[in-house]
């Protein structure tokens, strides 16, 4: 399970072997074995290509899988409780309270035929129980502290009237109404441009250290990951191949896909000069499609004999740090990623 910075804390999210299956004509399998934490207070990043798993191991947190699909095998706990036992009553105030979540897309996530003061409004009213005056006072501070221009003015805008930007800020606002203990970001950047991206990251991290939140940051893009997270876990085929502190990861890749991702960042020169790097060869595994051993052999250069048959489970390779490859101290002795690249992405 990945580390983070408060390593004496005992972790907020415990997710452990963790198995999301499509029952059907044409069963399959989505998360084969995920194991991951997240410590109180920190950043916790979730990095792999589209159809690694991301979105669905963190949607396992609040039971909130799209059916077909189905938790088959593993646990989730939050703070020392069994999610998965949890009874309906009992989970619509774990949703509610507890477990903010921000989506890719804010604009279909918000509903386009309500102002954004009555989305926020009607949410505190809900779940807090706050009188129609209190949710609309609690409504405004909540924008004012996501960084919304004349919040008492936007609070009666539709979600068109606002920015790509503002639209993300009011999911934020949406999601960290109630004080919960964890938000979950699933590519809540991605969608931006640049410059609003980092915005956005910048405030992530000033919520966190005004709040104490932890946060479960998902994305494909490891430069951004790299920005904002204490610790990694990095996600292919349904597995987390590894995991472990960010300065770690970044500075010794201990499984040729993080290595691959982290050399996918452009040099300082070759984002200066708007050139681009080219990608990883090939392509990842459809849900569904059985690969033995390791899922990244078909794409790894440094594949042998026992990584079609290696078990996915992660093992020490370093303080702090796991790996699912057996090539163990895969960095140590062969070409890493370059300081400017680390920079770069930091």
């Amino acid at each position: 399970m990945s580390v983070g910075l408060k390593e004496t804390s005992s972790p907020l999210l415990v997710i452990q072997d963790l198995e999301i299956s499509f029952p059907g004509p044409e069963p399959s399998v989505g998360v084969r074995s995920a194991s991951l934490s997240v410590a109180p207070g920190t950043i916790t990043g979730l990095v792999g290509e589209s159809g690694s798993g991301k979105s669905l191991t963190c949607r396992s947190v609040n039971r909130l899988i799209p059916r077909p699909g189905e938790i088959t095998n593993g646990h989730v706990a939050f703070d020392g409780r069994d999610v998965l036992a949890m009874s309906k009553k009992e989970l619509r105030k774990f949703r509610a309270t507890e477990v903010g979540m921000i989506f890719q897309d804010p604009f279909t996530a918000l509903n386009p035929t309500l102002r954004i003061g009555k989305q926020l409004a009607e949410t505190l009213r809900v779940n807090l129980g706050l009188s129609n005056a209190e949710a609309k006072a609690r409504s405004i501070e909540l924008l004012e502290q996501v960084d919304i221009p004349e919040a008492g003015k936007r609070y009666s805008s539709y979600p068109h009237e606002l920015s790509g930007g503002m639209r993300q800020r009011v999911m934020i606002a949406l999601a960290v109404a109630a004080g919960p203990k964890l938000l979950i970001a699933d590519e809540a950047t991605t969608a931006l441009d640049v410059t609003t991206q980092a915005q956005i990251l910048k405030l992530l991290l000033r919520l966190r250290d005004e709040t104490g939140m932890a946060v479960l940051f998902v994305s494909h893009d490891m430069g951004v990951i790299a920005q904002i997270c204490d610790g990694i876990n990095v996600m292919y085929g349904g597995y987390v191949v590894e995991a472990g502190p960010a300065d770690a990861i970044l500075r010794s890749p201990q499984h040729p896909y993080t290595r691959a991702l982290l050399q996918s960042i452009p040099s300082i020169e070759q984002a200066r000069s708007g050139q681009r790097r080219a990608g990883i060869p090939g392509r990842p595994p459809e849900r569904g499609e059985k690969l033995p051993g390791c899922p990244f052999v078909p794409r790894c250069r440094y594949a042998t004999e026992p990584c079609t048959s290696v078990p996915m489970t992660l093992e020490s390779a370093g303080p702090a740090q796991l790996t699912a490859c057996p090539i163990k101290r895969f960095g140590t002795g062969r070409a890493t990623v370059s300081s400017d690249q680390r920079q770069l992405a930091r």
